[in-house]
């Protein structure tokens, strides 16, 4: 269960964002979103959903592209590029392009998660000099790095490394106090200063099953789709055999009840180094059992991203992974995204407290009955200094004349930019000197 996300000179956000899953104080109704993680976690109470509103080009994207980048970073244990395909948010493989590009000197990048995994609150943070924009040159170092269990320190890397001598689980394996020193100075002697001690060091020599736990809820749980490419995420967590369809019977079902043109639809890998592409299959065509056309060439946009979608949203309600999609509703109809929010918010089927991230522009899910005011975020861009700013409808709070209260029309609101986060934009005038320079 996500808790909280942040992050600091990532792109647009130039100042620290805090991006929240914990329920706001003196919030009432819609208890459906309410998460009540395990006893062991005290105090605490998660959403299981959040939509982020905002123009174009004011950051949106950035914040989800900050979460894939941060997942990425902990996946392959190094700050240094990448040449790999894994996702399309260039930034997570180029991490010269991170940093905000208006700012005049080079300034740390931080991120920071904090999350529940098997009844332990885990928090995790990175400090990252990365150098300034397009300096790829630049000698990276990471300045800290630090990890919590239950709010207790587990270890901290800065200029030096501190273990928590006294740190005890009785769910994973630990040091006896009298190692821990003779242990740190050897991880000490072979720390690379681009290199997470949590995947190498720690993992290494103080507890593997400390760092698996974290790593594998960022690998198989923290489920980020960038730009709409949900076939990044089908391809991790899907293994079709080689020169064979692969039908998922309950991916086809709902397939079928979306509306799709063939009789079946399946996934196909072609050739040693080929990736799963999705194919469109007709059955007794021409004397023979069935045929795959390649699905693009046959169904609509909107079909495919559906489909290649369905999975991960399948996976998310049976591992309680967190989902967080950029452009959630791109060319699909609104009720069918209306019906798996739904799912999120069903007590009776989200029994494993899994979580819906999304942005969009659809102002339909502005809804006092469908989402909390905490669940509904927005994102904002200052016209002169280009920088972003993230905050929820919880934040204005329900007194005084911005005050935002309970069963209001939050859509018809946001369109009078009582919220903000709204650009009014005329193209009036680009139009009318084209046709005035075409009469001359």
């Amino acid at each position: 269960m996500l808790l909280e996300f942040k992050t600091e000179n990532f792109k647009s956000f130039v100042d620290e964002v805090n991006f929240s899953m914990l329920a706001a104080p003196k919030q009432k109704g819609l208890d459906y979103s309410l998460l009540i993680p395990p006893k062991t976690v005290k105090n605490v109470k998660g959403i299981c959903s959040a939509v982020i509103y905002g123009p174009n080009a004011v950051g949106k994207t950035n914040i989800i592209g900050a979460m894939d980048t941060f997942q990425t970073i902990v996946s392959r244990g190094n700050i240094r590029n990448s040449t790999s395909d894994i996702t399309p948010n260039v930034a997570a493989s180029s991490l010269e392009l991170i940093p905000n590009h208006e700012s005049q000197e080079s300034k740390p990048v931080k991120f920071y998660i904090d999350f529940i995994e098997k009844g332990i609150r885990i928090q995790y943070s990175l400090k990252l000099d990365l150098g300034a924009f397009l300096d790829e040159e630049y000698p990276r170092k990471i300045l800290e790095e630090a990890l919590w269990f239950n709010e207790k320190l587990v270890f901290l890397r800065n200029d030096s490394l501190k273990i928590n001598e006294s740190f005890k689980s009785p769910f994973h394996s630990w040091p006896i106090a009298s190692d821990v020193e003779n242990l740190k100075n050897i991880a000490l002697k072979s720390l690379s200063p681009q290199e997470l001690f949590l995947t190498n060091g720690f993992k290494l020599i103080f507890s593997q099953d400390i760092a698996n736990l974290v790593t594998d809820w960022f690998a198989q749980k923290f489920m980020v789709i960038y730009r709409a490419d949900s076939m990044q995420l089908l391809r991790r967590f899907s293994d079709p055999q080689k020169n064979t369809v692969y039908i998922e019977k309950t991916t086809n079902e709902a397939a079928k009840l979306f509306g799709i043109s063939s009789n079946a639809i399946g996934y196909v890998v072609e050739g040693e180094d080929a990736k799963a592409k999705l194919f469109s299959i007709f059955r007794k065509v021409k004397n023979h059992k069935h045929e795959a056309v390649l699905a693009e060439i046959f169904e609509s946009f909107g079909t495919l991203r559906f489909v290649n979608m369905f999975p991960i949203v399948i996976r998310a309600l049976l591992t309680g992974g967190t989902l967080i999609v950029d452009e959630f509703d791109a060319s699909i109809h609104p009720m069918a995204l209306m019906n798996i929010i739904n799912i999120f918010h069903n007590d009776g089927i989200n029994k494993n407290q899994a979580q819906l991230v999304f942005n969009t522009h659809n102002p339909i899910f502005l809804n006092s009955n469908l989402f909390r005011r905490d669940e509904i975020k927005f994102v904002e861009r200052d016209e002169v200094s280009h920088e972003s700013v993230l905050y929820s409808l919880s934040d204005f709070g329900t007194a005084g004349e911005k005050g935002v209260r309970k069963h209001e029309d939050y859509m018809k609101n946001y369109f009078v930019s009582r919220y903000g986060a709204l650009r009014d934009i005329d193209f009036s005038p680009i139009f009318e000197e084209i046709l005035s320079k075409s009469e001359e």
